[in-house]
């Protein structure tokens, strides 16, 4: 029993410090980052944060989960098919989600990408939506995002957001704070930044090219049998 007790605690360690406190710094990252213009960092360290939080839900409930690998949809699936956790996200959270599956997890331009200058609002909404289930208390799942009231503070104990919050000398703090209507400032609205990005994967303009390009590097199957269909479609119309 003793040892039963003592590695169910270093599960809970590995969890904590490999994915939940590592998530919360890379959604400070991705704020820092969209505020830098810096777009397709903005993205996967979003898609970073995401997958860490989800994959802390998983290992946290002892769901198994090894082929999840940086697939949020699959995560998600895992979690909802395991009836050990039930999802509660509104739908700008899961266009959120679906979005950075799409984009966020390719970090070499491999696909085109596309920022709004919504979704650092869409990240914060999404962040607080997901981070609910970070705990094995269930009344933060419980509560919910009303339309046009300002959302609701939630803590997790032990969190490495919350540290942040409380330290009013943390480097990360104003990154954090910084126009953030979900843990910053409680001001009931927030300015939504001017700011919009898209950008064309190389691939995408010259699909040609992509058996050249995977004698050299590794891109996913998914990927090259896009690019594979894309170029056939440019032949069959040229």
């Amino acid at each position: 029993m003793k040892q039963t007790h003592e590695r169910e605690a270093l599960l809970d360690d590995f969890a904590d410090r490999s994915f939940f406190q590592i998530a919360d710094g890379d959604y400070i990252a991705a704020r820092a980052m969209y505020r830098a213009k810096l777009f397709p960092q903005f993205l996967s360290a979003s898609q970073q944060a995401m997958e860490k939080y989800l994959k802390y839900v998983l290992l946290l409930n002892r769901i198994q989960a090894t082929n999840v690998r940086h697939h949020l949809s699959k995560a998600l699936a895992i979690i909802g098919n395991s009836k050990k956790v039930q999802l509660s996200f509104t739908d700008y959270t899961k266009e959120f989600l679906q979005r950075l599956d799409s984009m966020g997890r390719f970090r070499y331009g491999e696909v085109s990408s596309t920022v709004f200058d919504r979704d650092l609002l869409m990240l914060d909404w999404a962040v607080w939506e997901v981070r609910r289930h970070c705990t094995r208390d269930p009344a933060p799942a419980r509560v919910q995002i009303q339309h046009g009231v300002i959302p609701a503070r939630i803590r997790i104990p032990g969190g490495y957001l919350e540290q942040i919050l409380d330290d009013t000398a943390h480097p990360a703090r104003e990154a954090l704070l910084w126009h953030n209507l979900f843990f910053g400032r409680r001001k009931g609205k927030v300015r939504m930044m001017d700011r919009f990005m898209s950008t064309n994967s190389p691939l995408s303009v010259n699909p040609h090219i992509l058996d050249e390009v995977v004698k050299y590097v590794h891109l996913p199957k998914d990927v090259q049998e896009a690019y594979r269909q894309l170029n056939h479609n440019h032949k069959s119309a040229g």
